[in-house]
Parts: C-alpha cells; structure tokens; sequence
C-alpha cells in the first residue's frame, strides 16, 4: 500500500534524524555552540595555560602564579560599551559579596582584555575605577603576547568578531578556575547572590 510505505519511510526518517540530532546536540542538551561550550567543561575541565600577564599597575604575573587558590575570570575589552559594562559591575558586586575569601587570598577575580594593544595598563586601571574597584581582590590584565592571548582565547572558548565601529562583538560569561589551574564551570552573568553563594560552596569543598 502506498500510503503506508510513505508512512514508514517518512517514520524511519524521524527516527534516524532523532538518533542525528541527539548526537550532534549531546543528547538534546546543547543546541548552541555555547551550550555546548558549557557543558564539555562541566563534565571534561579544561587545564588552563600557563600565560604571562600585564596587570593594571604595570606588573607582571602568570596564570600558574594563580595557583592555589579559585579565580573567577572575565574577558573584557575597556572600550565596550556593553557586556563589559556589564561584567565590570558584576565583578564589583562580587568584591562585596566574597569579601572575606578575597581578603583571606583563597580566592582571585580577574579581568583579562582581548585587546591587550588598546588596553594598556593605564586603560585596565581606569576600566576598574569606573566600577569603583575597592582594592585587593581584582585584578585587570592583558596578556603580554598574541600567543599568549591564543592560548587563552581557545583553552576558555573565547569568541572575538571585530565589528565595523573598530569594537567587537564576542562571547560574555564569567569562569570559575579552581585551585589546580582547570577550568571547571562557565556561568552567566547577571546573578551576582548566585554566583557568589556557589563560588562559597566551592571554597568549602
């Protein structure tokens, strides 16, 4: 019968397309790149490499010199005029919040730009000011070389797109690095109370 050989053919193509798409979507859980970004380093952390720093006051330090302790870490560019806007006041939310484990040295938030050749030292300090920085806890940085900044941007899955006003569109969250240099959790932004209660949670692990 026509009708219903159509009927199966059209039921195994379901069928097939179903077993397709769970595949490429890790069983229907990531139907972005970015989800899916996620949740490979919830479930496979990434180990982060070991890339020299420019801070805000001119020193100079490396990602392994964070070892130790859980940093909380944001890409921004300080000319943004928009998610960095955002990221800024989330991390100076975050000063307050996590006040104690910043003091105690347990735990670092660290704001790294992506565009180390406009971001000087004197630019990162002021990008903090603008966010009232309260001091110790934070720091702004640019990665001392294009490879460095490579080696970044693909361990933390960094997208960055220049845009046609000579700024650029990219990817925004915030990444929580716990104390053996790994990349363990890639969160959104916007929850500060959150954010701040599960990085306790796993201060106390």
């Amino acid at each position: 019968m026509p009708i219903l050989r159509t009927l199966l053919a059209s039921l195994m193509l379901m069928v097939a397309g179903g077993f397709v798409l769970s595949a490429a979507t890790d069983h229907f859980r990531a139907f972005t790149t970015e989800t899916a970004r996620r949740i490979e380093v919830h479930e496979h952390p990434v180990a982060v490499p070991d890339v020299l720093l420019e801070t805000a006051s001119g020193a100079h330090i490396d990602m392994a010199g964070f070892r130790g302790k859980w940093l909380l870490v944001d890409f921004i560019y300080t000319r943004c005029p928009t998610y960095c806007v955002a990221l800024g006041g989330e991390f100076a939310q975050l000063q307050d919040r996590l006040a104690t484990p910043l003091a105690q040295g347990r735990l670092q938030l660290l704001s790294i730009s992506f565009d180390p050749e406009n971001d000087t030292p004197t630019e990162l300090a002021a990008y903090q000011q603008r966010f009232r920085n309260r001091g110790p806890g934070w720091l702004a940085a640019r990665p001392v070389t294009a490879q460095g900044l490579g080696q970044l941007k693909r361990a933390f899955g960094i997208t960055v797109i220049p845009d046609t006003f000579g700024g650029y569109i990219h990817n925004a969250a915030i990444h929580l690095v716990d104390p053996q240099g790994r990349l363990i959790e890639i969160v959104d932004m916007g929850n500060p109370d959150i954010l701040a209660q599960d990085v306790v949670r796993s201060l106390d692990r």
